[in-house]
C-alpha cells in the first residue's frame, strides 16, 4: 500500500503529542490530548467522548478561563499576599509562578485553536 504525505503545514503551536492532521489516528490522538485540558468528570461524558469537536469546544472554554483565574491572582498577588503573613520571597516567586502559569496557558490555548480547526475541517469534509 502506497501512503501519500499530506502537504498541510503544522502550525508552531500544534501540540507535540497530537498526530499530524490526516495521519493514521491523529483524531484519538487530539481527543486523548484535550480531555486531559479538562476536568476528569467533563472527560467521561458520552456526548464529548463521541464528538470530539465538542470536547474541543469545552477544552477551549476550559483553558480562556484558566487564563483569567491565573491573571486574576497575578493582578491581585501583591495586594493580598501579604495579608497571609506570606514571606516577600515567597510572594516574588508566587508573581513569578503566576506570569508564567499565563504565558503557558496561552500557547496551550492557541494549541487548543489550532486543534479545534484541523478537527472542524476534518468533520466537515474540508
Amino acid at each position: 500500500m502506497i501512503m501519500t504525505l499530506t502537504t498541510t503545514r503544522i502550525s508552531q503551536d500544534w501540540p507535540c503529542q497530537v498526530k499530524s492532521p490526516g495521519s493514521f489516528d491523529w483524531e484519538r490522538s487530539a481527543a486523548k490530548w484535550l480531555r486531559e485540558l479538562v476536568p476528569a468528570r467533563y472527560a467521561s461524558y458520552p456526548a464529548l467522548i463521541r464528538h470530539p469537536v465538542l470536547l474541543a469546544r469545552h477544552a477551549q472554554i476550559q483553558v480562556q478561563q484558566e487564563i483569567r483565574i491565573a491573571r486574576t491572582a497575578l493582578q491581585t498577588a501583591r495586594a493580598e499576599l501579604p495579608l497571609l503573613g506570606l514571606p516577600e520571597s515567597v510572594i516574588e516567586h508566587t508573581i513569578k509562578l503566576y506570569a508564567a502559569e499565563v504565558l503557558q496557558l496561552q500557547h496551550i490555548a492557541r494549541s487548543v485553536r489550532v486543534v479545534t480547526e484541523a478537527l472542524v475541517g476534518h468533520s466537515t469534509g474540508r
